[in-house]
């Protein structure tokens, strides 16, 4: 444990005021030097990510996590920004969250939000309910299973204001999953790495099939690798019909 000890996150506080309009108060840089031990711990025995260095976890796991939220970063309530309106964010559903990237960075920065971190694998949740505890957030929630089965469950079905998706699958995909989850007027944040317009083009028929617009997309370059980054931001604009989401594993061969 004594070489995670020496490890501490670069503050980063004109970076993060530059960039998001925001900056994380004390207890937040705290939770935020927490979480990343945490994890670090946990990696030993499971793989929950390959970024381990300050900086870099820093950019590629707490920057880019909160970039996608940055409108409502900046007034901490509703948010506009390059004309994308934010829903009252009172729920939100990160899917596949995997070591708990976007949710936690995400639940620690908005208090008011409680965040449902849905995965798959049943020990990454087994391991972010001990950590949740460990780090006394209050506004997490864990879910283990297949987006799939969530979307179609009456308890998780259109209950959603914001659902994340980061390193899923397919833009098709994570809408197939996304999309079902969320209230009218919802929207889905789908982080991406490139994007271009011919994958725009690609996915609008897919949107049309689940009751989905694409609202606004978000590029932008990462402050230290300067690597480029694209969040696509999905309204809900429709009922997504009953056959969405499909059978678990059918989203993914067959994207629509």
């Amino acid at each position: 444990m004594g070489e995670i000890e020496t490890l501490i996150l670069p503050e980063m506080a004109d970076i993060w005021q530059q960039t998001l309009g925001w900056q994380p108060e004390a207890e937040q840089m705290q939770q935020f030097q927490r979480l990343y031990k945490l994890i670090l711990a946990g990696n030993r025995q499971l793989n929950l990510t390959r970024i381990t260095e300050p900086t870099e976890f820093w950019e590629k796991h707490l920057w880019d996590s909160l970039r996608g939220i940055a409108p409502l970063l900046s007034s901490h309530s509703e948010g506009t920004s390059d004309h994308l309106s934010f829903p009252s964010v009172e729920r939100a559903i990160d899917i596949g969250t995997g070591g708990g990237f976007p949710g936690i960075p995400i639940a620690i920065a908005l208090s008011h939000c409680t965040v449902t971190l849905l995965d798959a694998t049943r020990k990454k949740i087994a391991f972010l309910e001990t950590l949740i505890d460990q780090m006394g957030i209050q506004n997490a929630a864990t879910l283990t299973g297949r987006a799939e089965e969530i979307g179609q469950h009456p308890q998780h079905r259109a209950s959603y204001d914001l659902a994340l998706v980061r390193a899923v699958a397919t833009a098709s995909v994570c809408a197939e999953y996304a999309l079902p989850l969320l209230k009218p007027g919802g929207l889905a944040i789908l982080y991406r790495g490139q994007w271009t317009e011919e994958e725009t083009n690609a996915l609008q028929p897919a949107l049309v099939q689940l009751g989905g617009v694409i609202e606004s997309i978000g590029g932008f370059t990462t402050p230290c690798s300067h690597s480029d980054r694209h969040c696509l931001y999905l309204r809900k604009v429709a009922p997504t019909p009953r056959e969405f989401p499909r059978t678990v594993g059918l989203p993914a061969q067959k994207p629509l």
